[in-house]
C-alpha cells in the first residue's frame, strides 16, 4: 500500500515495483475519475476499491481515504512518501509540460490529458500539513506490518536498491 501526497511519487513507485515483483497495480485515481474527468460517485469506488483490495496480491497506490483501513488491515506492507511540498509542487508543474498536449499520463483513465489549475497547486499547499498527520496517524495504525516512511528522492532510490540486493527495505 503506497499513500502520499500530490506530486509525491506514488505512482512511478508503484510502476518499479511492479517491474521488480510482478505484482498488479492499482492506480486510485483511475477508481476515482472515468474516462474525461467524469468523478465516479463515492459509493461506486468505494465499491470499486474493495474488489480491488480483497484480489490475492496487489500494489495500491493514492488516496481515497474511506478504504485505508481495510486497505491497511490486506497489505503487507505501507509506504509513505513523504516529500517536502516545494519538490511535490515543482513535479506537479513538471508533470503539466511533460504531458502537455492533451496526453493522459499511464495512472489515468483515457482520455483524461494533464490539467493544471491554481485551486490544484493551492489544496496541495493548504493540505500540506493535514495530509502529512493523516499518513503519520496511518503509520501508527499499521500494526505489525512492515512501514517504510520515504522523505526525499535519495530514499526512495535507496529503497529500491535495497529491494533489488534481496534486502528487506524498511526495517
Amino acid at each position: 500500500m503506497i499513500v502520499g501526497q500530490p506530486g509525491a511519487g506514488k505512482s512511478t513507485l508503484a510502476r518499479a515495483l511492479a517491474r521488480r515483483t510482478g505484482l498488479p497495480v492499482v492506480h486510485t485515481d483511475c477508481i476515482h475519475w472515468q474516462p474525461g474527468w467524469v468523478e465516479r460517485d463515492r459509493d461506486e469506488k468505494i465499491a470499486l476499491m474493495r474488489t480491488e483490495e480483497n484480489r490475492e496480491s496487489w500494489i495500491i497506490e493514492g488516496g481515497l481515504s474511506a478504504t485505508w483501513d481495510t486497505r491497511l488491515a490486506r497489505a503487507d506492507t505501507l509506504i509513505v512518501l513523504d516529500l517536502p511540498v516545494w519538490l511535490r509542487l515543482w513535479r506537479v508543474l513538471r508533470r503539466r509540460l511533460e504531458y502537455a498536449g492533451g496526453q493522459t499520463r499511464p495512472d489515468l483513465p483515457p482520455d483524461c490529458p494533464e490539467r493544471l489549475d491554481p485551486a490544484f497547486l493551492r489544496w496541495i499547499w493548504d493540505t500540506r500539513h493535514s495530509n502529512r498527520r493523516r499518513a503519520r496517524a496511518m503509520i501508527d495504525a499499521a500494526g505489525d506490518r512492515r512501514v517504510v516512511l520515504l522523505e526525499s528522492p535519495r530514499a526512495v532510490r535507496r529503497f529500491l536498491r535495497d529491494l533489488d540486493s534481496g534486502g528487506l527495505p524498511g526495517q
